[in-house]
């Protein structure tokens, strides 16, 4: 007995010191504010032009499954996320299966920033293969992962300011470019509205931009270390949204003045490295592509290691193969095998396009969105009874705004995407049958909280 209360007593717990400015810079790190350059040539296809208001539409979508994601963490203030939400207020069921197509995000994370290295890796160093440059980038993830990484406020918030400052200057040039009436660039309302504007092509781009929002509801996995979580995380949640949202608007609209086609570029599907060289010549260029670089590996490392520990946690608790997924280095005390299979899943960026590896990540998120607004409305209008005309805009009318945005995103999802989504989705109810005999016995837990 003495022993386990030793033992108990000398568990490290973490320690509530995230005030919300941190909390906000630590979700902007992990949203990536210049991930608004990842996205803007396929979207700019995809939209004829129209990315501010594609950014418009998905943004609306987002502050309402914000708001969705602050009120139910009020009552679960727990790591865990959609998973833990539906696990509670809908049925175990659900929430296991909300937390399997998760892991669509976790795995895929890590593959799309070595894509997006790649991507300019290459613009700057063109003689290289690209499929050298994608697998030293999954190397580099993987030894840092095998070696172990520490993420601090302080590092996050160099990060963020360092990404701010690019995308500041990048705008400022683009100001300058537009003024001097450089090509087709003038100063016009086109971006946003315009004659062969079309609200299917603008869902369609909506739907592809929902991974620029996806930093927003990771700020739930800070409410253990957040000083007064009930607070601190709610409003960290929505103005995480809120600001990156206002951030891809802004620097869309001004890209897209400065560059309203994209078809002239060597590469349409990512022309920001060769947008930079326009607007700043050799020097903007290698910030432009330095900070991209740095951003996707930092990304990359950090998507790494939480996609690694998920797994170790759902091995762990026999959700997978306890053999290869539950087991940790015997000096290291760290998950290797499973840094390790994260790290060849990462070399798949070596066979999918930008816009596929997107749209694989959308189906795992838009899952959770869907999940946590239908959790709202079981928690607090339906069990919770509250139908006053104010808790019903709050607990009814908002999660329905907030899922019928979602819905228009689920109805344009890439067919890619869906198919991949359902497959995952299907295997993932076929071992729910399996491992619960039929729904005779509770689904098996993920411990979430664990693998943060």
């Amino acid at each position: 007995m003495e022993k386990s209360m030793g033992q108990a007593q000398n568990t490290p717990t973490l320690k509530r010191s995230l005030k919300l400015w941190q909390v906000i810079v630590l979700g902007l790190g992990y949203l990536t504010p210049l991930t608004v350059f990842d996205t803007y040539g396929i979207v700019t296809q995809e939209t004829g032009g129209h990315v501010p208001t594609a950014y418009i539409l998905a943004l609306t979508a987002m502050l309402f499954t914000a708001s969705s994601y602050g009120k139910m963490v009020r009552v679960f203030p727990v790591a865990g996320s959609a998973y833990s939400y539906a696990r509670q207020s809908l049925n175990p069921h659900i929430g296991f299966l909300v937390g399997w197509v998760s892991l669509l995000d976790y795995v895929f994370l890590p593959v799309i920033n070595v894509l997006l290295g790649k991507i300019y890796l290459s613009a700057a160093f063109p003689m290289i293969p690209g499929w050298i440059l994608g697998l030293l980038l999954a190397a580099v993830t993987t030894v840092v992962n095998f070696r172990g990484i520490q993420s601090t406020a302080n590092f996050n918030t160099l990060l963020v300011v360092f990404q701010v400052i690019v995308v500041t200057i990048f705008i400022g040039l683009s100001i300058s470019h537009i003024s001097t009436g450089a090509g087709d660039a003038a100063f016009t309302v086109q971006p946003f509205y315009g004659e062969e504007i079309s609200l299917p092509t603008l869902l369609t781009g909506a739907a592809i931009l929902c991974f620029s929002f996806l930093g927003f509801d990771a700020v739930t996995t800070y409410t253990e270390e957040a000083v007064n979580p009930m607070k601190t995380i709610p409003r960290g949640i929505f103005l995480v949204a809120l600001i990156g949202g206002v951030i891809f608007i802004t620097t869309s609209y001004f890209t897209q003045l400065a560059f309203p086609l994209v078809e002239q570029f060597q590469n349409p599907e990512s022309p920001s490295p060769e947008m930079s060289m326009i607007l700043g010549q050799d020097l903007f260029y290698a910030i432009f592509v330095a900070g991209s670089i740095t951003a996707a590996l930092a990304s990359g490392i950090a998507s790494h290691t939480s996609a690694s520990r998920l797994l170790y946690a759902m091995g762990r608790e026999n959700v997978l193969p306890k053999r290869l997924f539950g087991h940790l280095h015997p000096t290291r005390g760290i998950p290797a095998r499973n840094v390790f299979f994260v790290g060849v899943v990462s070399l798949a960026a070596l066979f999918l396009d930008l816009e596929t590896a997107l749209a694989f990540i959308n189906f795992g998120a838009l899952t959770a969105f869907t999940a946590v607004n239908a959790s709202v409305i079981a928690h607090y209008y339906i069990r919770g009874n509250r139908r006053s005309l104010t808790d019903t805009f709050h607990y009814l009318i908002s999660p329905l705004l907030g899922t019928s945005f979602v819905v228009f995103l689920w109805y344009n999802l890439d067919a890619h995407a869906l198919t991949l989504g359902l497959i995952w989705t299907f295997v993932g109810i076929g071992y729910l049958l399996f491992s619960t005999k039929f729904f005779t016995k509770k689904p098996p837990l993920i411990d979430f909280e664990e693998a943060i």
